[in-house]
């Protein structure tokens, strides 16, 4: 008598709920790769075809871990990879998603650089954990973006075209509190008790402050991570818009009304004299969160004057006495919440208004 032993009807449901619940899922690109039964791509239903066919038997193809037999490990790695193999994930990185959600990326223009890039949207530092979003190459206008109630200020012109050629990553949200406890060993941030806003479970998820910018570059070594320079901010704030507020959803082309900035931001009229936990607003288009409020984020250049010439990938000053801030924070009103303004402070300065973003290159 010859026993059947591929997986019953009881497995095939089994597979349905999986499918609910990991389908999308992180993997590791390894993994991924393997589990491509049938080297298109991607991982779905014809490769899952084609392990429940060789089911308890020693197919090389179907052995996704190498075991010797097809069987359970084999479905529960299949099932933790289904969607798009990306070749190109970072070593350092897991996956989240391949291909930009059209729903928070919106523009079709964006879509097509993000995808021309070859490597994946959305990862997660393996490490850290920390979230981060591709910033394709592009070409934008850097400077001077007035708001209905605000000028820009001198140091924001003259209005100059920077062209940036490598893609990089940046974090969704600020590093938070947890994040930095977590490699740092300690906690130097003013906001660490609850309030009648932000329960104690959330308290972790506010943005870390009161850091200088020297002293993070002891977390940016232990990590591999780094700084965004300044056009790098810029261009990730503005995601393709030209206002002085970035786009989100109701305002795809981003606005110059300044009493629409609670709508991406905690900043003086909304914030009740505290940072909030990350990720608390709208997103701009390219899935990033408080750009703009919550706390100013520090980048990697030496503060000086704007050039009027067109730059390509520029690093700023190559000295200087201050370093650049940029995004406003929940003590500061919309003028300096807006996408072209740009404050210079001492780099030992650690303020209980200040943060930052990590980036890496992929």
């Amino acid at each position: 008598m010859q026993i059947d032993r591929r997986p019953s009807i009881f497995n095939f449901l089994l597979v349905g709920v999986l499918l609910a619940v990991l389908g999308g899922g992180e993997r590791a690109a390894a993994q991924c790769a393997a589990a491509d039964i049938n080297n298109n791509g991607v991982v779905d239903g014809t490769d899952l075809t084609e392990l429940l066919s060789a089911w308890g038997t020693n197919n090389a193809d179907a052995d996704i871990d190498g075991s010797g037999v097809v069987g359970g490990t084999d479905l529960t790695a299949l099932l933790a990879s289904w969607g798009p193999c990306v070749p190109g994930v970072p070593a350092w990185a897991t996956l989240l998603e391949a291909a930009p959600n059209p729903n928070v990326v919106t523009s079709a223009s964006l879509r097509q650089a993000i995808t021309a890039t070859g490597l994946p949207w959305r990862v997660r530092d393996t490490a850290t954990q920390i979230e981060m979003m591709l910033i394709p190459p592009g070409t934008f206008n850097m400077g001077c973006s007035a708001s209905q109630s605000y000028g820009c200020f001198g140091n924001e012109n003259p209005v100059h075209q920077v062209t940036l050629t490598n893609a990089f990553y940046l974090g969704r949200y600020e590093v938070t509190q947890a994040q930095w406890q977590a490699r740092m060993g300690s906690n130097p941030s003013s906001f660490q008790s609850a309030s009648t806003q932000v329960p104690q479970a959330q308290v972790p998820q506010r943005p870390v402050e009161r850091v200088s910018w020297n002293t993070i570059q002891g977390f940016l070594s232990q990590t591999g991570m780094r700084l965004p320079t300044e056009a790098e901010w810029e261009y990730a704030y503005r995601a393709g818009t030209t206002t002085a507020f970035h786009g989100y959803t109701g305002q795809l082309s981003g606005t110059n009304d300044d009493s629409l900035l609670g709508d991406i931001a905690w900043f003086f009229s909304n914030a009740n004299s505290q940072t909030r936990p990350v990720g608390g607003k709208l997103g701009n288009g390219f899935g990033l969160h408080d750009m703009s409020g919550n706390v100013w984020e520090w980048v990697n250049d030496w503060y000086g004057n704007y050039s009027a010439g067109a730059q390509t990938n520029p690093q700023g000053p190559s000295s200087g006495s201050f370093r650049v801030l940029r995004g406003g924070g929940w003590d500061f009103d919309s003028d300096l919440c807006r996408a072209s303004s740009r404050y210079g402070l001492d780099p030992d300065s650690s303020y209980f208004n200040i943060g930052f973003r990590v980036a890496r290159t992929p």
